[in-house]
């Protein structure tokens, strides 16, 4: 069984941040990559930021230098840093992960969600 639980979200002014934060725990082998997803009222879940194992990290152009996704191995800890935020990153935020829980293969996991509204 493994669970991902998230933190963070809220109501912020344009241009302010918030930090979400994403932990798994469970019977867990390995994890390949951990990252966020984001979907707004009428949108499809669209991919926010991920990083795999090796730390390399990749964005939405829509969120590059603006958004920072770090990992703490250790604790199987996902953080996503969101600066200068905007209208349009008003969205339920799910962390993902690809878990190996000894199974020899990586399987999709999501959290619960949280809500980000940015709004004046």
């Amino acid at each position: 069984q493994v669970q991902l639980v998230e933190s963070g979200g809220g109501l912020v002014q344009p241009g302010g941040s918030l930090r979400l934060s994403c932990a798994a725990s469970g019977s867990i082998f390995s994890i390949y990559v951990m990252g966020w997803y984001r979907q707004a009222p009428g949108k499809e879940r669209e991919l926010v930021a991920g990083i795999i194992s090796g730390g390399s990290a990749n964005y939405a152009d829509s969120v590059k230098g603006r958004f920072t996704i770090s990992r703490d191995y250790a604790k199987n800890t996902v953080l996503l840093q969101m600066n200068s935020l905007k209208l349009e990153d008003t969205a339920v935020y799910y962390c993902n992960a690809k878990i190996d829980v000894g199974s020899n293969r990586y399987d999709d996991y999501w959290g619960q969600g949280t809500q980000v509204t940015v709004s004046s």
